[in-house]
């Protein structure tokens, strides 16, 4: 069994923006708050930095299994155009419907857009090597 990580680099790319997110997440939750919500919404509590905790954990997670995984063309275009949906979608409400977030959660918006690249690269790398 081979457990080390064998990614193409578009895979890589997209393992490190989940790694490196979710690690911030992890190890700054307090930060990640002050930095992404209006202050009329900061709590700067324990709760709040188990939330964000969570979210960081599951980064993490999705960093490990997008390392150890083996992506096909069809995974990076699914991975990268349906899964981006739901996080534009929410970016966008959240940002200026409903305006919880600060206007440095739109770096939120552009790393979605670097997964969704990432991902269309990906799938034509995959696709041209055959």
């Amino acid at each position: 069994m081979n457990l080390r990580p064998t990614p193409e680099l578009p895979q890589f790319l997209l393992g490190l923006v989940f790694l490196f997110l979710g690690a911030w997440c992890l190890v700054a939750p307090h930060n990640v708050e002050y930095l992404s919500l209006n202050p009329e919404y900061h709590m700067l509590n324990e709760v709040s930095a188990l939330l964000i905790g969570c979210f960081g954990a599951q980064a993490v997670l999705v960093s490990i299994l997008i390392f150890w995984s083996e992506f096909k063309t069809k995974t990076y275009i699914v991975f990268g155009v349906v899964g981006s949906v739901p996080f534009f979608v929410f970016n966008y409400y959240f940002v200026f419907v409903n305006p919880l977030f600060s206007s440095l959660m739109l770096l939120d918006f552009f790393g979605n857009v670097s997964i969704l690249l990432i991902c269309l690269w990906g799938a034509k790398r995959h696709k041209q090597a055959g």
